[in-house]
């Protein structure tokens, strides 16, 4: 994995911190959920908003600012839970290899691009399927395994 981590504004981390609230109350915008991962120092719970793509039945969370805080917990903890703060549930989740994410990157732009732009290392809706391979590798994925 090629290291990127575009750390959000005051201004993102305060309209996050809505989100995740909403989110944390069972009040999805736009397909949000919270994604709660123990952290690999501390062990305590942390929580994040993250976009749940669902794809031939299949459950994914993209990192569109790249090796994250949250995308590290996840990878080393190897589960996570997700929903709001009362119906979370457990579930485990594998790294999707970078030859998979250029088909699931294109439908997660294609969704969420108005709200991730500028995040996912130069990449539109538009991209192509060269541009999108190229920058694959800095922009984890995760499978939620049921």
């Amino acid at each position: 994995m090629t290291e990127r981590y575009d750390q959000p504004s005051t201004a993102a981390r305060a309209v996050n911190t809505v989100f995740r609230w909403l989110a944390e109350v069972g009040i999805s915008v736009a397909g949000t959920r919270v994604l709660e991962v123990r952290g690999r120092k501390s062990g305590k719970p942390r929580t994040v908003v993250v976009n749940l793509l669902t794809l031939d039945g299949h459950d994914y969370v993209v990192s569109p600012r790249g090796n994250t805080q949250w995308a590290r917990n996840a990878r080393a903890a190897g589960a996570v839970g997700i929903g709001p703060r009362w119906h979370r549930r457990p579930v485990d989740i594998t790294e999707v290899p970078d030859a998979a994410k250029p088909v699931l990157l294109k439908r997660y732009l294609d969704r969420w691009y108005w709200e991730v732009k500028g995040h996912v290392g130069g990449l539109t809706p538009q991209s192509s399927d060269e541009e999108i391979s190229a920058v694959a590798p800095t922009i984890p994925v995760f499978e939620l395994v049921r």
